[in-house]
């Protein structure tokens, strides 16, 4: 089916008609299913069966050889009709419409927090891949980006290695955006919402012939912010404005080659975090005033350049598909955090990244129709990453330090005792100045190469409907680390006794102030080899029905935490000052007559003791290793009642060994990456559309995943040994669904309506486990959306609601400085929007 070949007219009198109080939403004669459709009532069939999306929005890939719902895996896909009437703006909007995909709605667009069937990531490398118009986005800092002109969104769930690589253990995320070839016009769309948010955005689609199109899209969003931070001045924390465009060309200069070429640029500039004050770990209340409240005094944002390009050359030989594709993504942001989030003045956090990737892939595939279909290729990415992460104490900060270094040492003074009179050591010593910076800059290259095939075998041994799929990867990756941090400060320390009774001071050891310097300069490397098997087995009962079973593996990348040198640099910076007061007090003591010698042993013992420096083993205390899992999986894909209803069904066992774990250093100072051992996930998932009359369709989906850690044994701050055995993963919800609802009301004898639709949805998630204690957590938990919209020729108002019922729910909890912290759910909004295409 192509699109835009009849003339159609403009809009612009239905939408002035509509404007006053009418409610709508979107309509296009595209190329959508015909089940998922709000097109007029002439546009669809008589019949009230279903039609997959590939049947109509055909989108060639580079390594499949079938639909996606013929292929041996679970799989979800959203048309743009199915995102308008379900509110997907980003990525982050698919929970709760894709079994088993969780994906909470906190913090900023650097934090893209991925997790399906038990695995995923809050920092650092993904557990899920994501492909945009074919190009892979290597960096997660990127996922989030706008959906203005996206025509459909794939969702993979498991193990996709074999054939995609590196961080595709939990699945892939494929995005396509509409091809000028297929649609042409001209899209305006703006948008107006509760909470000051604006949108606009136009796409024009232009096929100059039958060999050259293009397409150029301009959007910009402004949202005003929905929390406030009592710290100052009750201000929007979450406030932001972004703008940018895409631009794509598809040639075709022979009957056998094409060249599609995109480029897409985004400017974004958001507020803070919306991290409300939970109180003390411990439980003790604090401050009753601060709980539920957001209230740090230091100004937060994140600001984002990203620029994407790439381009997809496919040759059609005689017998086979070659395809090359050509990425390249430039990325440069900065980070400003108030990273104790509270009022007190404890310290802050500049990350500053500039990373520039570029990625080939080169594959040739079998042509469809034979029974023995087969993908082959390479692939390799380069990617220089360059990270500026200054941390700076401030006076709460300092005096933090100070106390835990001064605690510590008066913890253990012993007193001395001479008759009736008692003298206690008084230690002090101070870190001097307003603030410490500590610089941190760190430069941390990847490279990856890999060489892939996979067969599959159809009509095997004979039987009709029967195929074997056997596929291996073997996947490089070398990882670079160049790290130059630390910082320059003075410490004056002094120690006196305090005699009772009478309690007199006197002066042991006068102030001394010492001048300490202490840098971590040098380079370190790493590299692993990863082999990648997929074998399946499926047997079609016609082209509608199947089932199958999979087994797979999948793996997510190491890397660095530069974070960790917060922790190294302040334990080598107690140990440095405990060495200098040790040089001092010792002497000074072997000189106090009143001071037995068993005292001074013990003094001295003690200081001793805490000056004591590990020389650090970098590579051990920075490196993360490598996660991989095995994945089981059994499904099915059904087409049932004569083509009214769709289901599709699967069980999976997934069995994870170096789980990724990200947990906040022991310091505080920032998110760390860790292994944690074993875990096992085991789980099912099922998803059904039924299409009851031409006017009205159900939809559903529910996962469940039991995810627990087998083999986690750990160390608690105090160095205690915990065992986290059966504990459930953190993040993991262990139940997602969605529900939804269409109804099309024609109106046939309505010369200024063609049909009102009327779209409803449920969807939610829960248990959530926020720590590896399983402590704290989230219950399970819904919101209802909803829209109305009135459609006419190209035109379209809709009036749309999202959490109707403002539901309070926590997007995160987290633990830091023995202080909880947690994200709200945003709050019931409602907005309209007006669509027209010229």
């Amino acid at each position: 089916m192509k699109k835009g070949h009849k003339t159609l007219r403009p809009f612009c009198t239905f939408a002035a008609t509509l404007a006053a109080g009418s409610l709508a939403a979107a309509s296009h004669t595209e190329a959508i299913p015909v089940s998922e459709t709000t097109a007029p009532v002439a546009a669809v069939a008589d019949t009230a069966k279903l039609m997959d999306i590939e049947e109509l929005v055909i989108i060639a890939t580079p390594k499949e050889n079938n639909r996606l719902r013929q292929q041996s895996l679970s799989s979800t896909s959203l048309s743009q009709q199915d995102m308008r009437n379900n509110g997907v703006n980003s990525v982050k909007a698919l929970t709760g419409l894709v079994p088993n995909l969780f994906i909470p709605d906190y913090g900023s667009k650097l934090t893209t927090s991925v997790y399906v069937r038990g695995i995923g990531s809050r920092i650092n490398t993904p557990a899920v891949g994501l492909y945009v118009d074919n190009i892979p986005f290597i960096d997660k800092s990127a996922f989030d980006f706008n959906y203005s002109d996206i025509e459909r969104v794939d969702v993979l769930r498991g193990p996709q290695g074999t054939l995609y690589g590196r961080n595709t253990m939990g699945g892939l995320i494929r995005i396509y955006t509409k091809s000028p070839f297929t649609y042409q016009g001209t899209d305006l769309t703006l948008s107006a919402a509760t909470y000051n948010n604006y949108k606009a955005s136009v796409s024009h689609y232009h096929r100059i012939s039958d060999q050259f199109a293009f397409s150029a899209n301009l959007f910009y969003e402004h949202k005003g912010g929905s929390f406030e931070n009592i710290a100052r001045n009750n201000s929007k924390i979450d406030k932001g404005d972004e703008f940018g465009g895409r631009f794509r060309a598809i040639y075709l200069p022979k009957e056998n080659l094409k060249l599609d070429f995109t480029l897409n640029y985004e400017f974004t500039d958001q507020g803070g975090y919306p991290y409300a004050y939970t109180g003390l770990v411990s439980g003790e209340e604090d401050r009753k005033d601060y709980i539920g409240k957001i209230a740090y005094n230091h100004e937060s944002g994140y600001k984002r350049n990203l620029l994407n390009g790439g381009l997809n050359l496919e040759h059609q030989a005689d017998n086979f598909i070659l395809s090359s594709v050509t990425g390249f993504q430039y990325l440069k942001d900065q980070m400003d955090l108030d990273q104790d989030f509270t009022e007190q003045d404890i310290y802050t956090m500049i990350q500053k990244q500039n990373s520039k990737t570029i990625s080939e892939e080169l594959v040739f595939k079998s042509k469809p129709g034979h029974r023995w279909q087969w993908t082959t290729g390479v692939s390799g990415f380069y990617q220089w990453l360059d990270t500026e992460a200054p941390v700076t104490f401030r006076e709460d900060g300092l005096a933090w330090l100070n106390g835990m270094v001064n605690g510590m040492a008066n913890k253990y003074m012993p007193p001395i005792s001479m008759g009736p009179m008692t003298m206690n050591f008084v230690f002090s010593d101070i870190i001097n100045g307003q603030t410490l910076p500590i610089e941190g800059k760190f430069s941390t290259p990847v490279w990856n190469g890999a060489v892939f095939h996979q067969s599959t075998f159809n009509d095997l041994f004979g039987a009709k409907g029967l195929s074997l799929t056997v596929g291996m990867r073997l996947d490089y990756e070398h990882l670079n680390l160049n790290y130059n941090t630390g910082c320059g400060y003075t410490h004056t320390y002094a120690l006196s006794g305090k005699l009772t009774p009478g309690n007199k001071e006197i002066t042991m050891v006068p102030a001394q102030t010492f001048e300490k310097s202490i840098y971590y300069q040098g380079e370190l490397n790493h590299g692993y080899l990863q082999w990648l098997p997929k074998v399946a087995l499926k047997y079609d009962f016609n082209s509608q029905n199947n089932i199958y079973a999979t087994v797979s593996k999948g793996y997510r990348s190491g890397g660095y935490n530069i974070q960790m040198f917060s922790d190294i640099l302040q334990g080598d910076m107690q140990s440095m000052n405990m060495k200098d007061v040790a040089d001092v007090t010792i002497k000074a003591l072997d000189k106090a007559p009143m001071v037995s010698d068993e005292v001074k042993q013990q003094v001295a013992g003690i200081l001793n003791r805490l000056s004591q420096s590990v020389e650090t083993d970098v590579q051990k205390a920075t490196l993360y290793k490598p996660e991989y899992s095995w994945n089981y999986e059994v499904g099915a894909h059904t087409t049932l009642f004569n083509g009214k209803v769709q289901a599709d069904v699967a069980a999976y066992y997934m069995d994870t060994r170096n789980q990724q774990i990200s947990r906040f250093a022991q310091s505080g100072l920032g998110r760390t990456t860790v292994n944690a051992g074993k875990s096992r996930s085991v789980g099912a998932e099922a998803a059904v559309v039924a299409r009851i009359t031409d006017a009205f369709t159900l939809n559903g989906n529910y996962g469940y995943t039991h995810a627990t850690f087998t083999d986690y044994v750990t160390n608690d701050k105090s160095g205690n040994e915990v065992s986290y055995n059966g504990k459930y993963v953190p993040f993991v919800p262990m139940h997602t669904f969605g529900a939804g609802a269409q109804y099309v009301f024609a109106l046939k004898h309505c010369n200024w309506l063609d049909n009102i639709t009327v779209n409803a949805n449920y969807r939610g998630a829960g248990r959530i486990y926020w720590t590896e204690q399983n402590n704290v957590s989230q219950s399970v938990y819904g919101t209802l959306n909803g829209r109305i919209s009135l459609n006419k020729g190209n035109g379209q108002i809709g009036l749309w609601i999202n959490n109707a019922l403002n539901t309070k729910y926590q997007t995160i909890y987290f633990e830091t400085m023995s202080r909880g912290f947690e994200q709200q759910g945003r709050p019931m909004q409602i907005g309209v929007d007006v669509r027209c295409r010229f």
